[in-house]
């Protein structure tokens, strides 16, 4: 099993185990505190997606800070029994909603908005394209989309960049739609 830990919050040092499976990149620890060192420390109350959520670190980082809802969506069987699994170990933290899922159909189908979409999937599959046309729809005018990719993205759809770093091969990105 490989391992991440949480870098803020309650569950702070607590460590999420996963199975090893094709496309699976957990969220590197500095560039999740790059992350929430620009989304603010604390997300309290805000409703959060992890859409691609792999080994957790993402949504149980939200979670851990304070987020009011956290949906996780996961489609590898291995995978989601992890996410489980950690959860678990968490205490079952309430906030946290853990679904096993296809990220197209439960963005045609979701029946809440966010303030918070945490977008990785896997790389060289066009995922970022057929994702686009359905995020309006579940995010909150003011919300933000943030994105990992092997490329650097300046924009998508009516999301713009407005703040991107790169770990490795990995370029992170925080966008948001611009405002009138």
């Amino acid at each position: 099993m490989n391992s991440v830990r949480i870098v803020g919050g309650e569950f702070r040092r607590r460590v999420l185990r996963f199975p090893d499976s094709e496309g699976l990149r957990p969220t590197p620890d500095r560039v999740r505190e790059t992350l929430f060192n620009w989304l603010g420390q604390e997300l309290d109350g805000w409703h959060c997606l992890d859409l691609f959520a792999g080994s957790g670190a993402l949504g149980f980082e939200a979670a851990s800070r304070g987020a009011a809802r956290v949906v996780m969506l996961e489609k590898t069987p291995r995978v989601l029994a992890a996410l489980h699994e950690n959860h678990e170990l968490l205490h079952k933290p309430a906030a946290v909603e853990i679904r096993r899922g296809d990220a197209l159909q439960y963005l045609a189908s979701a029946p809440a908005k966010f303030d918070l979409i945490f977008l990785d999937p896997p790389y060289h599959k066009g995922w970022l394209p057929r994702l686009e046309p359905l995020l309006a729809g579940v995010m909150n005018e003011d919300g933000a989309l943030y994105v990992e990719a092997e490329h650097e993205i300046e924009t998508l759809g009516a999301w713009h960049t407005v703040r991107h770093g790169k770990a490795g091969e990995v370029h992170f990105h925080l966008l948001r739609r611009p405002t009138d």
